[in-house]
């Protein structure tokens, strides 16, 4: 099969993914082999290739928002010829405390798809037959496969910040992820403000019914009951702090950040105010999520790439050259 390859991370201009061909993935016990009909691109994607999160073996396949069509590894529950997600999680060891806790999402032996694991920038691959979600027939290929992490974490977000329907909810970067979340708050009757830098991102989220939308340097003109962050920028951690009401909670939602600057405890936290970090997600956020993305019809701007372009995806994602999300189609 073809497969884009990640054996030396570089910067992306350098283009370190590489066409080549590889042996299909062999069948293993417990899990699905899977057509890949599309997979989106995460700016996760973009850390492993340019080695923000460490490269855990050469000769990695990133990718790991994956529409799959089950071709091998059948069970009662995943039928062949269905179609599948995968998400980041790819797997846990369902003995440790965490796990115990239904708190899997920070289970101690966790497998990450596209990272520990080969992923979906490939004609096939390999999944956990326990961690793949079967996709409403209302989720067509290339709007699904964004939902299945930027989607999926950014309603796991909603849920760390606590947000409830009607509340005024800030959401500081506007790409992938926030694009997608902006439609749930909707739903919830939300008050939606964005702060975000690039005027393609201002006029996207304005035209999905932001309340308002300001550059990453303005304060929103109201105090927020909740707030999330996705650009992975302390700086924007602290804009985001600043537009709190007091017990309000800040939601990080980055898995590398660059730092934290140092700020006014008096001013910025205290008065009950909260930070918290998003780390990966649950099933059961995404099984959660995909229902009501189908049932209020939730469809991602998209910008498709053929997958000896993987490169040039990444690259787009990285300048903010795209508006909505990137998917790559084998």
């Amino acid at each position: 099969m073809k497969a884009a390859i990640l054996t030396s991370p570089q910067p992306i201009s350098q283009r370190p993914l590489r066409m080549t061909d590889v042996e299909n993935p062999e069948l293993t016990s417990g899990h699905v082999l899977l057509r890949v009909r599309a997979c989106g691109v995460c700016r996760t994607d973009l850390h492993i290739v340019e080695g923000e999160l460490p490269l855990i073996q050469p000769g990695m396949i990133p990718g790991h928002q994956i529409v799959g069509e089950v071709i091998g590894g059948a069970t009662k529950e995943i039928t062949l010829g269905s179609r599948v997600g995968v998400s980041w999680l790819g797997g846990t060891d369902g003995t440790c405390s965490y796990c115990k806790r239904g708190l899997e999402n920070l289970c101690d032996s966790p497998t990450f798809t596209g990272y520990s694991i080969h992923g979906g920038y490939a004609e096939y691959t390999l999944a956990r037959a326990d961690f793949v979600f079967p996709l409403p027939a209302a989720l067509d290929d290339l709007h699904a496969a964004p939902l299945l992490c930027a989607g999926i974490i950014g309603f796991r977000s909603l849920r760390v910040a606590g947000v409830e329907p009607g509340e005024r909810v800030g959401l500081f970067g506007f790409g992938a992820s926030a694009h997608l979340a902006i439609a749930v708050l909707r739903e919830w009757n939300c008050e939606v403000y964005v702060s975000t830098r690039g005027k393609s991102h201002r006029e996207l989220a304005a035209s999905l019914g932001a309340h308002w939308v300001g550059t990453e340097t303005e304060k929103p003109p109201a105090e927020l009951d909740r707030a999330i962050t996705f650009a992975p920028s302390g700086d924007v951690v602290i804009a985001a702090l600043a537009s709190l009401r007091k017990g309000g909670v800040v939601a990080i939602n980055a898995i590398h950040l660059d730092r934290i600057p140092q700020f006014d405890y008096d001013r910025l936290l205290w008065g009950e105010r909260q930070l918290r970090s998003v780390a990966n997600m649950t099933r059961a956020d995404a099984r959660d999520f995909l229902t009501l993305a189908a049932q209020i019809g939730l469809k991602p701007k998209v910008t498709v790439f053929p997958l000896d372009q993987a490169n040039e995806a990444l690259m787009a994602v990285k300048n903010d050259a795209v508006d909505g999300a990137a998917v790559i189609v084998p």
